[in-house]
């Protein structure tokens, strides 16, 4: 069996209605059902149902997993100004922080990685709803921590029905940024390696 030294750790936050518990189980799926990966997915909700702290984090490991909690994050993808306050100092120190650039305005680290996600859900989609999704895309791009193939695979049975398509143009969107980023800065810490099948 396989240490867990390959344990790589994911929390998406933001404000609660974003659909970050949503992403975090498509991510989770995703990796385990289309990559062959060990993951796990955990999730906790500020007091308020839309507009308080939410956040969602998975684990993903080819050893086994022992803790199901994000020790310290390699990714922390930020959807509010709250949450990038809150949940930062949880981020490794050579961690990958990526914010939404419209929604935070103050980045604890001039490393971040500042995207317009919604602005972009929305010239992709149409609808603020998806930059959840947009979110994924980045950081499966900017990761390597798993593939586009298992992402369109988890989009397109976890989207809600009739919305496959919407969903999975606003993972595209994501993903090719992420591909614009790596290709204008390679210090991007990669995640890592997907077992090859």
């Amino acid at each position: 069996m396989k240490d867990a030294s390959d344990r790589f750790e994911v929390r998406l936050a933001g404000s609660g209605g974003q659909g970050l518990i949503l992403a975090g189980v498509i991510l989770a799926e995703a990796v385990a059902i289309y990559d062959g990966r060990n993951a796990i997915q955990t999730q906790s909700y500020g007091p308020e149902a839309r507009g308080g702290a939410s956040k969602s984090e998975v684990i993903v490991s080819d050893g086994r997993i022992d803790f199901p909690k994000v020790m310290l994050a390699d990714v922390l993808l930020a959807l509010s100004q709250e949450a990038c306050d809150t949940y930062f100092h949880g981020l490794k120190p050579k961690g990958l922080l990526v914010v939404d650039s419209d929604l935070v305005e103050r980045a604890p680290t001039s490393k971040a990685v500042g995207v317009p996600v919604t602005k972009m859900a929305i010239e992709a989609t149409g609808k603020a709803i998806t930059a959840n999704i947009v979110g994924l895309g980045l950081i499966g791009g900017l990761t390597s921590v798993v593939s586009r193939q298992a992402l369109e695979k988890a989009v397109t049975e976890r989207a809600p029905k009739g919305t496959a398509e919407m969903n999975l143009k606003a993972l595209a969107a994501g993903w090719e940024k992420a591909l614009e980023i790596k290709e204008a800065s390679r210090s991007v810490r990669p995640g890592p390696r997907r077992r090859e099948s």
